[in-house]
C-alpha cells in the first residue's frame, strides 16, 4: 500500500460509489423527465412507468445469478462488465425515439445494474470487518446520494432547456472512470470454492419474477386483456412457489432460502422491501405532483424535490452514533413510524400549500428515509457467516429491486384508479390517496422489526464487542479434543 492511498474500509466503497451514482443519478433524472419524454413520445406519463419497471424487472430478474459470477469469474471482471454494460445502455436509451426502443436499452442498463452494485457491496462485504462495516457503508452511500442530489436538478435543467436525451449520455464519462478505478484498485475476490450453477433454480427464479411483476406492472394500465395479466400473476406465483420447495432440496441454491433463518436477516429483508414498496413510489410520484399538479417545469420541480437527497446525505453522518447508542431495534422500530409519516405527508399538499413549506418537509422525510435505509441495509449482513456473504447480497439486492418496481406500480396502480373515479385528465387530487397508499405500505415494516431479538446487530453497531467470532467452531473444538 502507498503511502497517500486511503485504507480499503474508505477508499473501496468510494469505488463502488460510482456505480451507485450512475444507477442513482439515471433513475431521478429519467424520473423529472417522464412528462416531457412521454410528450415526445405522444403517450401518457403514466405509461412511461414500463421505462422505469423494465429495468428494475431485469435487475431483479439477473441478480440471483450475480453472487454465483463473481465467485467464479472474479469480483473485479464482473464489475468492469457490469459498468460496461451499463454505460452502454445509458447510450442506446439516448437514440430512442419509442417505449419500446427505451424498454429495450433500459433493459441492457438492468443487466449491468444486476452485476454492478451486488458485486461491488460483495467486495466490501469481504474486504472490511464486521465492527467497522455500518462507517463503510456510509463511505458507500454518501457520495452515491449525489446523484439523487444533482439528478433532478440536471435532468430538470437539461430537459427545460436542452434535450431531455443527454440525461442519458452523461453516464458515460462517470462510466469510463468506473472502469478505471475498478482496474486499478478492486481486489480480484472469488468464491473460496467452485459449485455448479443452479440452472433449474435460475429458470424458476428469472420467470417467476419476471411474470409476477410483469403482472403486477400492467395492472391498470390496458396493456394486455385481464386474462393475460391475471396469467402472469398467478403464473409467477407458481413458480417462486415451486421454487420454494425445490430450494430446500438442493446443495446451493441459486437463492438460499435459509438465510431467513437468521433472524436479523430475515427482519431487514422483509421489513426493509415493505418500506421500500413505499419509498419506490416516490420518484415516480413527487415529480408528476409538481409538475402536473403545480405546472412547474422539470427545472423547477427538480430544484425541490433534490432537497430529499440533502437530507440523506446530512443523516449519513448521524446513523454510527445513532445505532450506538440505541441499537438497531430500537432505531428501526421508531423510525419505521417518523419515515412512513414523511412518505404519505404529500397527500397533505393543497394548491395553496407553499414551497418553501413543501421544501423543508422533504428535505426532512429525506433524512429520515436515508436512516432507515442504511440501518436495514447494515443490519442484514450482521449475523451472516462470511462464506454466504455473496448469497446475501444477491437475496438482498432481488428484494431490494422487487420493491421498487411494486412501489413504482402501487402508486401508477393508485393515480390510474383515482383519476378514473374522479373522471377527467389527471389532476393534483389524484395523487393524494397514492401518497397515503404507499405511506400505510411503508408503516407496515415496523411488523418486521418488532419480531427482531433486542441485540440484533450489537457487535456492527459497536455496543458491544464480540468475540465469538475468535473461537473456534464446534468442528475445530471436536477435534482438538479428540
Amino acid at each position: 500500500m502507498t503511502p497517500h492511498r486511503p485504507p480499503d474500509r474508505i477508499l473501496l466503497p468510494l469505488i463502488v460509489a460510482c456505480a451507485l451514482f450512475m444507477e442513482n443519478l439515471d433513475s431521478t433524472v429519467l424520473s423529472t423527465s417522464l412528462p416531457a419524454i412521454a410528450r415526445d413520445f405522444g403517450v401518457s406519463p403514466i405509461d412511461l412507468k414500463l421505462a422505469l419497471t423494465s429495468y428494475l424487472l431485469t435487475i431483479a430478474v439477473f441478480i440471483p445469478a450475480s453472487g454465483w459470477v463473481a465467485d467464479r469469474f472474479g469480483a473485479r471482471a464482473v464489475f468492469r462488465l457490469a459498468i460496461t454494460l451499463f454505460t452502454l445502455g445509458s447510450i442506446c436509451c439516448g437514440l430512442s425515439s419509442s417505449i419500446p426502443e427505451i424498454v429495450a436499452s433500459r433493459v441492457l442498463q438492468g443487466i449491468g445494474g444486476a452485476m454492478m452494485v451486488p458485486v461491488g457491496r460483495l467486495v466490501i462485504l469481504k474486504s472490511v470487518s464486521k465492527s467497522e462495516l455500518v462507517g463503510a457503508l456510509a463511505w458507500l452511500t454518501v457520495p452515491a446520494l449525489i446523484g439523487p442530489v444533482v439528478g433532478p436538478v440536471v435532468g430538470g435543467f437539461i430537459t427545460t432547456y436542452f434535450d431531455w436525451r443527454w440525461i442519458f449520455w452523461i453516464n458515460v464519462p462517470i462510466g469510463v472512470l468506473g472502469i478505471v478505478l475498478a482496474t486499478l484498485f478492486i481486489p480480484d475476490i472469488r468464491g473460496e470454492e467452485r459449485v455448479r450453477f443452479d440452472f433449474v433454480g435460475f429458470l424458476l427464479t428469472t420467470f417467476g419474477i419476471a411474470g409476477f411483476i410483469t403482472g403486477s406492472t400492467s395492472l391498470g394500465l390496458n396493456l394486455m386483456p385481464w386474462s393475460y395479466v391475471f396469467a402472469l400473476l398467478f403464473g409467477g406465483a407458481a413458480l417462486l412457489t415451486t421454487y420454494f420447495f425445490y430450494s430446500r432440496r438442493v446443495a446451493n441454491p441459486i437463492l438460499d432460502l435459509s438465510l431467513f433463518t437468521i433472524p436479523s436477516f430475515a427482519a431487514s429483508v422483509i421489513g426493509g422491501m415493505l418500506f421500500r414498496i413505499g419509498i419506490g413510489a416516490l420518484p415516480f410520484l413527487l415529480p408528476l405532483m409538481l409538475q402536473i399538479g403545480y405546472g412547474l417545469t422539470p427545472f423547477q420541480s427538480g430544484t425541490i424535490t433534490f432537497v430529499s437527497a440533502l437530507g440523506a446525505i446530512a443523516m449519513k453522518f448521524v446513523a454510527p452514533p445513532l445505532l450506538r447508542r440505541f441499537g438497531f431495534r430500537r432505531v428501526l422500530i421508531a423510525n419505521s413510524f417518523i419515515a412512513a409519516f414523511f412518505v404519505a405527508i404529500p397527500a397533505a399538499f393543497s394548491i395553496g400549500t407553499s414551497m418553501h413549506l413543501i421544501t423543508g418537509l422533504l428535505f426532512i422525510g429525506g433524512f429520515f428515509r436515508s436512516l432507515q435505509f442504511t440501518s436495514a441495509n447494515a443490519l442484514a449482513f450482521a449475523d451472516v457467516p462470511l462464506a454466504k456473504m455473496s448469497r446475501a447480497t444477491s437475496m438482498t439486492s432481488v428484494f431490494q429491486q422487487l420493491s421498487l418496481s411494486l412501489g413504482i406500480s402501487v402508486g401508477a396502480i393508485a393515480l390510474q384508479l383515482t383519476m378514473t373515479a374522479h373522471g377527467g385528465a389527471l389532476g393534483l387530487a389524484d395523487f393524494h390517496p397514492a401518497f397515503l397508499a404507499v405511506g400505510l405500505i411503508s408503516l407496515c415494516s415496523v411488523i418486521a422489526f418488532l419480531r427482531m431479538p433486542h441485540d440484533a446487530g450489537e457487535e456492527m453497531s459497536g455496543r458491544r464487542v464480540v468475540t465469538k467470532e475468535l473461537a473456534p467452531d464446534p468442528v475445530t473444538a471436536m477435534r482438538e479434543r479428540a
